[in-house]
C-alpha cells in the first residue's frame, strides 16, 4: 500500500484519545521510516502518561494482574474504570488514572513501573494503527474480515520531544522493539468482536445477558474458567479433550477460547458445536411451549365463544 492522505472516515482503534490535528496526514507501511526515541533524558519524559484514556484488552489485563500478583476482580477494582468500547454497547475497562494528577497509576518520574507488561496502547505510541476497512466490508460468511490490511500513522503531539532524537527505524522495527506483534496476535480476535459489533451500528443492541458474558470473558478469566468447568457448559458444547486440558491450566489458551465462544454466541460464527442431545431437547422444549400456547389460544377462544352465547341468551 502506498503512503497517501488519510480519509476522515478511518478511525483509531483503541489507545489514547487523540486530537485529529496531531495525526500527521500520511499513511505509513511497515517499511516506512520514522525518527523517534523516548528515554529518561528527553524533557517530556512521561508527559504522555497523563490525561489519557487507555483501553485495556483481555491480554493487557491478564499480563498486568500477573505482574501485580492480583486476582482479576482485585485488579479491576484498584486499577480499572468501566467504559464502552469504540462507541458500542460492549462493556470494557480503561486504566483508572490517579485523582491528584490524572496520570497513569503505574508511572513515576523515573518511568513506568510495569514497563515490560505495559498495555498494548502504550506500545503503539507514537505509531498508531487502524483497520483500512472499518468492520463493515469484505467479510466472509461468518463475519470475519478477509482483508487483513492495516495502515499506520504518526501521532505527533506538541509537547513530545522524542521526534527531535536522531534514532531512525522502520515502522516494522519500531513495532518489534515495542513487542507490538505479540500483542496484535493476542488481541486480534477480540478486536474483531468489537469491530463486528460496531459495524452493526445502533440498529441492533446486545441483551444484558450478552453484555455480562462479554464483560466477564474479557476481564475476568478466573470467573470464565469457573463458568466453563462448574456449569453445564461442557455438557452443552462439543469440546475435544485436548482443548479442555489446555483451557483448564493455561490462561492464554482460555482467553483465546473465550474469543471463539463469544464469536459463536454473540454473532453466530462457526467453531462451537452444540451437542446433538441438547439440540433435540431444546426442540422438544420449544415444541412443548408452542403446543401449550396453541392450547391456551384454543381455550381462550372457547371461553370467548361461551361468553358470547351466554350474553345472547341473556338478551333474548
Amino acid at each position: 500500500m502506498n503512503e497517501q492522505n488519510m480519509s476522515g472516515k478511518e478511525k483509531v482503534l483503541f489507545g489514547k484519545a487523540i486530537n485529529p490535528s496531531n495525526i500527521l496526514p500520511q499513511k505509513l507501511t511497515l517499511d516506512s521510516k520514522i525518527k523517534f526515541r523516548c528515554h529518561p533524558g528527553v524533557k517530556c519524559f512521561t508527559a504522555c502518561c497523563g490525561g489519557i484514556k487507555i483501553i485495556l484488552t483481555p491480554y493487557d489485563i491478564l499480563q498486568l494482574r500477573k505482574r501485580l500478583n492480583l486476582p482479576a476482580h482485585e485488579f479491576l477494582h484498584q486499577y480499572a474504570t468501566p467504559v464502552y468500547l469504540e462507541q458500542t454497547d460492549m462493556p470494557g475497562v480503561a486504566i483508572k488514572l490517579r485523582e491528584d494528577d490524572q496520570k497513569c497509576p503505574f508511572v513515576t518520574p523515573e518511568g513506568c513501573t510495569v514497563y515490560s507488561d505495559r498495555p498494548s496502547a502504550c506500545r503503539y505510541y507514537p505509531v498508531g494503527m487502524a483497520d483500512f476497512h472499518e468492520g463493515g466490508d469484505n467479510k466472509s460468511k461468518d463475519g470475519d474480515q478477509n482483508d487483513e490490511e492495516k495502515f499506520f500513522f504518526i501521532v505527533k503531539e506538541e509537547h513530545c520531544k522524542g521526534f527531535e532524537e536522531d534514532k531512525e527505524w522502520t515502522v516494522r522495527e519500531w513495532r518489534a522493539d515495542q513487542g507490538v506483534d505479540v500483542r496484535d496476535e493476542m488481541n486480534k480476535e477480540w478486536l474483531r468482536l468489537v469491530m463486528r459489533r460496531k459495524s452493526f451500528g445502533h440498529q441492533a443492541t446486545l441483551s444484558e445477558q450478552a453484555k455480562r458474558m462479554f464483560f466477564m470473558a474479557s476481564t475476568d478469566l478466573d470467573h470464565f474458567r469457573t463458568f466453563v468447568f462448574e456449569s453445564s457448559f461442557l455438557d452443552t458444547f462439543v469440546i475435544d479433550d485436548e482443548t479442555v486440558a489446555k483451557i483448564k491450566e493455561d490462561d492464554v489458551e482460555l482467553m483465546l477460547f473465550s474469543f471463539k465462544y463469544l464469536a459463536a454466541t454473540l454473532f453466530g460464527a462457526q467453531g462451537m458445536k452444540i451437542r446433538e442431545d441438547k439440540i433435540q431437547a431444546k426442540v422438544v422444549e420449544i415444541k412443548q411451549r408452542q403446543d401449550e400456547s396453541v392450547l391456551e389460544s384454543v381455550q381462550d377462544y372457547e371461553n370467548i365463544k361461551q361468553q358470547r352465547e351466554m350474553e345472547k341468551k341473556a338478551e333474548s
